[in-house]
């Protein structure tokens, strides 16, 4: 579980954001009133974020930020000091944040900046500039984002960064360089991933109109223009990450079947009619199996609706931890599931289906009066495919009904 420091002179205040965090954050919260006391803690603690107030009894001139830099924590200053001066002299330091104290607002600022910090570490951003002193400072202020980060000097060998590794969110590109200029890098990228997929800064010294519509019209999520402060670079940066996380949101609810987090029937086909002709023009053995829960309605009927959807949610856990990360397991509605074997010989699909089959019948669901529930399923399978998707289903399901003909809890696979 994180921990934070919250160091603040002021009671009242200290313990309202330890209060507000605690109740909105999984972390353990520590208070110190003072330098001395924030000492002791940072020499037994390693701190996800400390929060720092800049005029202390014992360190009136912001000596705590120093010490807690020193220390290797990352710090946010929340501060009534509203000087510009010292604002700008403290922002020079490796800090994530300067925040006014003025009320409950920036109390809720202060969480969902530590949110977003959570939810960064998640991410992996591609640096791409040839400036080595714009690559250390841009990785330095990223990385004190809790982003993980990658730094390549031109585009080309950025492409081949993002050929070899896909799980990129963000690239940070800039104009010119060498080898391979920052507009012709975003039309590359643009060929392989849509703004869906992966995110794109431009960043320059070149403050033409002209440049920064290309950048945007062929690809670029944003431009920031050199130099940056660290706020406008950290807010663009943040706003990128949490547009595509939006997206991938709204993409997951579409896709997903909300009862039990596996694939929909919409996304089954929308994957199966790219794979399907694939694996049929390449010979490559898979197996279509559509999944039934025998005696469903006399378990709704007797143990209500809410067992009905326990039995449906652990059934989708036995079918997605036991089947590969490359297969495709979708709840098509009801009770019944659908699932393609990919890339497998049909003797192993075989024993595969069994394995999910007995361990159905080998568990339980504990009813919301306490009764085990036992159940069982039905599977029918093909791995002798017809012309078109929908045909292959087809008969996968006359396989499901003549399981379910001949006493159901079994496979029949052709």
């Amino acid at each position: 579980m994180p921990r934070i420091l919250i160091v603040e002179d002021n009671k009242t205040l200290a313990n309202l954001v330890a209060k507000k965090i605690t109740a909105e954050l999984e972390c353990d919260v520590d208070i110190a009133y003072k330098l001395s006391e924030a000492k002791l803690f940072l020499k037994k603690y390693k701190y996800f974020i400390t929060l720092l107030d800049i005029n202390l009894p014992d360190a009136p001139n912001g000596e705590i930020v120093d010490y807690v830099l020193a220390s290797g924590n990352h710090a946010i200053i929340l501060s009534a000091n509203i000087d510009k001066n010292f604002r700008k002299k403290m922002l020079e330091k490796n800090i994530i944040d300067y925040v006014n104290k003025g009320g409950v607002n920036d109390v809720n600022y202060i969480i969902q900046t530590i949110k977003r910090l959570q939810k960064n570490q998640n991410h992996k951003i591609l640096v791409v500039d040839d400036s080595i002193v714009f690559r250390k400072q841009m990785q330095m202020m990223l990385e004190n984002m809790f982003f993980k980060v990658v730094t390549v000097a031109h585009g080309e060998e950025a492409l081949g960064i993002l050929e070899n590794v896909h799980d990129f969110s963000l690239v940070l590109t800039d104009h010119y360089m060498p080898v391979m200029q920052g507009l012709e890098l975003t039309l590359e990228i643009r060929k392989k991933y849509s703004k869906n997929d992966l995110g794109i800064i431009a960043i320059s010294s070149n403050n033409d109109e002209e440049i920064t519509a290309l950048f945007l019209k062929n690809g670029a999520n944003d431009y920031i223009y050199k130099p940056f402060s660290k706020e406008e670079f950290s807010c663009r940066v943040n706003n990128s990450i949490e547009a595509l996380e939006n997206i991938h949101t709204i993409i997951n609810h579409a896709n997903r079947d909300f009862l039990t987090g596996l694939y929909n029937r919409r996304y089954f086909f929308k994957d199966m009619e790219e794979y399907f002709p694939h694996a049929m023009k390449s010979s490559e053995a898979f197996t279509l199996a559509m999944v039934d829960i025998d005696n469903f309605k006399q378990i709704n009927d007797t143990y209500g609706h809410e067992t009905g959807d326990r039995v449906i949610s652990h059934l989708a856990d036995i079918l997605r931890t036991g089947t590969n990360a490359d297969d495709l397991v979708a709840r098509f509605g009801g009770e019944e599931f659908c699932i393609a074997l990919k890339n497998i010989a049909p003797a192993q699909a075989t024993a595969t289906l069994e394995r999910l089959r007995k361990k159905t019948e080998e568990t339980s669901v504990t009813a919301h009066g306490g009764d085990e529930i036992r159940f069982s399923i039905s599977i029918g399978a093909i791995s002798t495919h017809e012309d078109s998707l929908d045909e292959s289903i087809h008969q996968a399901d006359l396989m499901l009904y003549n399981a379910k003909q001949n006493g159901k809890n079994r496979v029949v696979h052709d």
